[in-house]
Formats: C-alpha cells, structure tokens, sequence
C-alpha cells in the first residue's frame, strides 16, 4: 500500500482537486484506493454528494476509538464514491473538537497511521486530504504517509503558506525518526499572469529539487467536474487540466519504483 497526504497550511491552493483527481486516475488504472477526508469541512466529502451530517461512521471514529477500532469497523464506515475502486472515508464537523478534546493525549499523532495498517490488504493506495491547519489532523496524516503532496497556487501568498508548511515538516522529522519524502505541485497556472510566471520562477529557483517540473493549469472543467460530484478524469477526460494530472500521477508514480 502506498499512501500519500494531500496538505498545505493555506486553503484554496487546490488540495481537494488534486486529492479526487489522482484518486480517480489511479482507480481508472486499475488501482484499489481510499480517499480519507480529514478536514471539518469535509470538502472531499461532499464533493461526492454525501452528507457529512447525516452519516453514522465517519473517520471521527477512528480518533474516538483509537487502537480498538477493528478492520471490519473502518470497511463499515466507508462510502462508494461512484466510481469502481474508488471508496471515500468522509468527515464531519466533529473532527473541529479533536485538538480541544485529544490533543495532549500520547500516542495522538499516530492514530491515522495505525488504522490504515489495518486495512492495508485491502487498497493500493490511500490518499488523505487534509486542513489547512496545523493540527492533530494534519500531523496525524502527515505522519500516516510515505510522500506528501503539496499543492502551491502560483500567486505570491502561497509561497508563504508554502514556507510554513515546510517548516511544519521540519519540525515533525525532529521530533520523529521518519524523513518526510515530499513533492511541490504547481497548481491553477494561467500563462497570461505575470502572477502566475513570477510565482512559478521563484518556486524552481528556491525549492527546484522538490518542484514537479509541471504545472496544473486554471480549467473551468475542475469547477464542473465538482458540480457533478465525480472526479475530472470521468467527466472530462480530455481537459487539459485532467491531462496535466495524469501526468504528474505517472511522474509520482515513477519516483515510487525508484525509491
């Protein structure tokens, strides 16, 4: 199983889309895989039409029950996204309260990473989509995965929510043996910006070991895609924005084989 989080300490920089876009290319290439949201506001979650308020299991459960929380009970807590080998574990409101309620308890920031262990059988890739703040949900996704994706908007102000989040992760890697394998994604790219020039030139100068030579360009089909709660690749297979994605996925995808 590989599994990858989806994080940046600033909202609005493309998570959401890139966490449902990667997830319904790998499972259109015959992968097995699992989307946690991790965020109250459950973006993910209602991107694929499910009503975060009226669910019974949510990943809330995992944080509440912690190590006793079996296999059969995380499967049951699931939901299809519509598409095959595609599942969603959503989220609710709920999760707002877990720093005020858990987040001095030990052993708090591992609690995602032991409940995805026990359903490692049974998908090829998790991807977890997570708030733009730092927090036991981010730190547990965070410490859940093998590669971080960061998407960064080319406009300035990213860059400074790209600049804390770095930061967050040096921070974790010295208080954890793990080192944190991480890769930049440029994202909502517009060419006739010098906004989006400028903001592009300065990530490859700065971080260009860890920047995906691509870009995600701006594409109005994201926006339909979400209004017709389905991942991009299968309601516009062709955009430009669907083929930047596949091609960034076979990018991660090749960097997994070498590592």
């Amino acid at each position: 199983m590989k599994i990858w989080t989806v994080a940046n300490q600033k909202g609005g920089v493309g998570k959401t889309t890139t966490t449902v876009t990667l997830g319904g290319l790998l499972a259109e290439r015959g992968y097995n895989v699992l989307l946690i949201d991790t965020d109250p506001h459950a973006s993910l979650t209602y991107y694929f039409g499910i009503d975060s308020e009226e669910l019974e299991l949510s990943v809330y459960e995992l944080f509440v029950r912690g190590k006793q929380i079996s296999r059969e009970e995380i499967l049951q807590s699931l939901c299809p996204s519509g598409l095959e080998r595609l599942d969603i574990l959503p989220a609710t409101m709920a999760l707002a309260t877990l720093d005020r309620a858990m987040g001095n308890k030990t052993g708090m920031g591992l609690i995602l990473q032991k409940a995805i262990e026990k359903i490692s059988k049974d998908y090829d890739y998790v991807i977890l989509d997570c708030p733009p703040v730092l927090g036991a949900l981010m730190v547990n996704a965070i410490a859940a995965c093998q590669r971080l994706l960061i998407p960064v908007q080319t406009e300035f102000l990213a860059l400074k929510g790209l600049d804390r989040m770095l930061k967050t992760m040096d921070l974790m890697q010295t208080t954890q043996v793990k080192h944190y394998r991480y890769t930049i994604i440029p994202t909502m790219y517009d060419k006739r910006t010098k906004a989006s020039l400028q903001t592009y030139k300065q990530l490859m100068e700065l971080y260009s070991d860890q920047v995906w030579a691509g870009v995600i360009p701006e594409d109005t089909k994201f926006r339909d895609a979400s209004l017709a709660q389905q991942p991009p690749s299968v309601f516009s297979p062709r955009s430009r924005g669907v083929f930047a994605y596949n091609t960034l996925l076979t990018h991660l995808m090749s960097e997994v084989v070498s590592e």
